[in-house]
């Protein structure tokens, strides 16, 4: 049996409503003036809309989505969201986890999990992290990274409760016929201590325990393939461009990544491919496949 997954992270929905000002009497402030300097000219909706159309045309199994859907979560952010959402897939097609920009603020923090409760929930239907989805043979594994900061901070945490039930969730699925997906947010390593996740060697330390046979995360806006050391196996831990991105100086455009995980004799064969823009604006095929 072949399953195919699509991956794809930090839109930041173009484009930002107008804030009102008792709104920005926070964090807010500094993205707002980020956005609308820079940011705004980098996240394009006909760029993505591309990108997913594209996504869809390849008519994957299912679709992880990393999160960042938002810019500096106002409120009049969610319900365009959660529509963009809404026409790249519907709830059982498409897993969802939050991104830091998901969680800017603590007055909006826990809006996120309310309005796409359907995307965050596992088979059990209980909306919360981590969440377990089994789809063919492949067990989806969502957690949040997504956690509100100081201004130009932009670090995640998963925290020690989410963690211990990460490894019950793991240690559950140590000896069961599937291919294991943890979808995070933030990369599992970070050069800069201003994006990192501050939590990320104990999560390294649980997958070496339980290991998983991917890992997938956005945050940093780029391409990225690390490979993380554990006593049975080395798991590949990749990342891919903001899913909006077109003529950034600094970072790679729209990209997605394309998986095809099959069951071998031997254990498990998994392809990756990668699509997205390089100069132009079609979609097309970024490198030759690689086996993981």
């Amino acid at each position: 049996m072949t399953f195919t997954l699509a991956h794809l992270s930090d839109p930041h929905l173009p484009l930002l409503p107008k804030p009102r000002y008792r709104e920005l009497a926070n964090k807010r402030v500094l993205g707002y003036l980020n956005y609308t300097r820079n940011r705004h000219a980098i996240h394009r909706r006909d760029i993505l809309d591309t990108l997913v159309g594209d996504i869809q045309a390849q008519q994957p199994d299912h679709i992880a989505v990393t999160g960042d859907l938002l810019n500096i979560s106002l409120t009049g952010e969610f319900a365009p969201a959660r529509q963009w959402l809404e026409t790249v897939g519907p709830p059982h097609s498409v897993s969802l986890v939050p991104g830091n920009h998901d969680a800017y603020v603590t007055s909006t923090a826990l809006r996120f999990g309310e309005d796409f409760a359907p995307y965050l929930s596992g088979d059990d239907g209980v909306a919360g992290f981590p969440y377990l989805r089994r789809r063919g043979n492949v067990a989806l594994i969502g957690v949040s990274s997504a956690v509100p900061t100081a201004p130009f901070m932009a670090t995640g945490r998963l925290g020690s409760a989410q963690r211990a039930k990460l490894e019950i969730l793991l240690a559950g699925l140590a000896d069961q016929p599937v291919f294991r997906v943890l979808m995070i947010h933030h990369p599992l390593r970070s050069r800069s201590r201003f994006k990192r996740l501050t939590d990320s060697r104990e999560l390294i330390a649980l997958l070496q325990r339980y290991p998983v046979e991917l890992v997938l995360h956005g945050h940093d806006h780029v391409h990225a393939t690390i490979w993380i050391d554990t006593p049975t196996r080395s798991i590949p831990v990749v990342g891919v461009p903001s899913a909006s991105a077109f003529n950034d100086h600094h970072r790679p455009s729209a990209a997605y990544n394309f998986f095809t995980v099959s069951e071998t004799s031997g254990g498990w064969r998994c392809e990756h491919r990668s699509r997205g823009f390089a100069g132009t604006e079609t979609v097309q095929e970024l490198r030759e496949p690689v086996m993981l």
